[in-house]
């Protein structure tokens, strides 16, 4: 994905103030073997580029004063109540080096479970992203988790997934194997009743 971005002199919150004003986003691009850098973006062909899921977790093309760089967003500032985006930061991304960022998860075939078609079971999405560890050329722009096979009360840890080839959970995200989704039956299951029964005796 491709968006255009200038450079910037004016610093602080002066400066940042009236670029707002004038429909421009103050924007930061650091990272890699050059000095920080400040840039401004234009707020409407940025804001409508957030809003979609791809713009978050791919290698992104920056058009920097006539000159292209590979970037990855890392971060945003948007206003406490209006819809305008206050600040992004963006990081150089270079080919031979490993890069850590999150990645979404997509859902798919809950509907054919038999969680859900034989038990009625809700399935509830316990994570919705996941961080991982990889070379910018093989970032995946979701990774996909299949539910087709879920039974009421099972759940799905990430070590169940089949990660795409070259990418790694980060150490964090991989040492406890973190539960992905599980799915109960609403009102709770007969197993539930029967670990409660003792209890209450």
């Amino acid at each position: 994905m491709k968006f255009n971005a200038t450079s910037r002199s004016d610093k602080g919150t002066s400066a940042s103030r009236r670029l707002r004003h004038a429909g421009r986003v103050p924007a930061i691009v650091y990272g890699g073997t050059a000095e920080p850098a400040s840039i401004e973006l234009d707020h409407n062909e940025i804001y409508h580029a957030l809003r979609k899921e791809s713009f978050h977790a791919s290698i992104l093309s920056m058009e920097l004063d006539g000159k292209s760089q590979q970037v990855l967003l890392r971060s945003v500032q948007w206003h406490p109540y209006k819809q305008l985006v206050l600040h992004v930061d963006f990081q150089r991304v270079d080919a031979s080096q490993s890069l850590t960022t999150k990645v979404p998860l997509h859902f798919i075939n809950a509907e054919k479970s038999p969680a859900v078609k034989l038990s009625s079971a809700i399935i509830s999405h316990v994570l919705t992203e996941v961080e991982v560890v990889c070379l910018p050329a093989n970032l995946p722009q979701f990774i996909e988790v299949d539910l087709g096979g879920m039974l009421a009360g099972t759940t799905v840890h990430m070590s169940d997934i089949v990660l795409p080839k070259g990418v790694v959970l980060t150490a964090h995200a991989g040492e406890t194997s973190p539960v992905v989704a599980n799915a109960h039956v609403k009102g709770g299951s007969a197993a539930a009743d029967e670990e409660a029964a003792p209890e209450a005796e």
